[in-house]
């Protein structure tokens, strides 16, 4: 008896756990997916609650992750202008000048 050297029960030592009770929840999963992909983890529990399942939610999260349904959308690619500006660039020294600077202010002290 190796399980009563460890200190664990006969029962824990030889459990093996029932696979087959996700499968409903996976099923309805996998079709709320499909019906409304941009949907997120708390609206399609949400959906679950009013289709009249009572499941946990740790419960369904935790099968939401293993199905990975919670990969982040990839957000919208920034497009550059259609036609952009180029830079003038001056022929001769001293035509153009310009600043750069956070803040300023005047002899008095008011700011600008």
């Amino acid at each position: 008896m190796a399980c009563r050297t460890v200190g664990i029960s006969r029962s824990l030592y030889d459990y093996e756990p029932d696979t087959t009770r996700g499968q409903p929840v996976i099923k309805a999963l996998q079709r709320l997916a499909e019906d409304y992909p941009a949907y997120g983890f708390q609206m399609m529990f949400d959906k679950l609650k009013q289709d009249g399942y009572s499941w946990n939610h740790k419960r369904v999260y935790r099968i939401y992750k293993a199905l990975k349904l919670n990969l982040r959308s990839k957000g919208k690619k920034r497009l550059p202008s259609r036609f952009p500006i180029r830079l003038a660039v001056p022929c001769t020294v001293n035509q153009m000048w310009s600043a750069d600077f956070m803040n300023d202010s005047l002899m008095c002290g008011r700011r600008w």
